[in-house]
């Protein structure tokens, strides 16, 4: 009777979340995935302190970089993109691999929900832990550089870095569905660095010569950071950066779209 009776409230369970609204899914899905991340700190920690330690090693030590305001804070706002494209890629390359190898996962894909729910909350769950690896080099920035923001600056920053932090996001989902966990690994690392350099998070784009300009304006880090930079100095970024940004997060809702369906096909129909 208890087994009749527990596949009976299992079934009610199936039955209400497919008419539960698509918010609250989306809710429930950011919930347990946010839980899922922060019960193993060190997921959290690794991708918070890379970005903290350079920017302890690198700018606070360089006075011309550390006393200069305008300087030191778009140092602060390099190091803050390459901390959020850390996470993403890792958090979300590297965990959604992790995720399919797991033999509760088809189960979870084979509910009525659908996928747009758990998207969106990998998407929103991505901007919460881009926050969480800002806050340091705030920190870290305040008290041991000159940066310096005013409240408004400092609010469209975080307002920017969030809207960055989702085609990162979707480029980290797009590895996760494709690849296993020993391949998204490898992938993950040899996407985020390049991307990072091209971009302009190491050193500054002012330093590139003409032809490496050109490739990094095209690349979705040097959108990103510039647009950062233009909310939390007021220098202009390049007049292409938001459609670049754009452009990329188009590409990359399809790339992990197209690796979702394809990952659903190899494991059910």
């Amino acid at each position: 009777m208890s087994a009749v009776a527990s596949r009976t409230t299992s079934g009610n369970e199936l039955d209400d979340g497919h008419t539960q609204p698509f918010l609250t899914l989306s809710w429930l899905h950011l919930k347990y995935q946010f839980l899922e991340t922060v019960r193993i700190p060190i997921a959290v920690l690794g991708n918070v302190l890379f970005p903290s330690l350079s920017m302890f090693f690198f700018v606070v030590p360089q006075t011309t970089v550390a006393g200069n305001p305008e300087l030191a804070t778009t140092a602060v706002a390099a190091l803050g993109l390459f901390a959020v494209c850390s996470a993403s890629l890792f958090t979300y390359g590297l965990g959604v691999a992790e995720d399919r190898q797991l033999p509760f996962y088809p189960f979870l894909r084979s509910l009525p929900a659908g996928p747009g729910p758990q998207m969106v909350a990998r998407v929103l769950n991505g901007g919460i832990f881009s926050l969480f690896g800002l806050l340091p080099l705030i920190l870290i920035g305040w008290l041991f550089t000159a940066a310096t923001v005013t409240p408004g600056q400092l609010l469209a920053g975080i307002g920017t870095i969030l809207g960055v932090s989702v085609p990162f996001v979707l480029l980290g989902m797009a590895i996760g569905y494709a690849l296993s966990a020993k391949a998204a690994l490898p992938v993950v690392q040899i996407i985020l660095f390049p991307l990072a350099f091209a971009g302009g998070l190491f050193l500054p784009p002012q330093m590139f010569p003409a032809w490496l300009d050109a490739i990094s304006q095209a690349t979705p880090t040097r959108a990103g950071r510039d647009l950062l930079v233009q909310a939390t100095t007021g220098v202009e970024a390049y007049a292409l950066a938001l459609p670049v940004l754009a452009g990329w997060t188009l590409l990359f809702v399809v790339l992990a779209v197209v690796a979702y369906r394809n990952d659903e096909g190899r494991r059910f129909r």
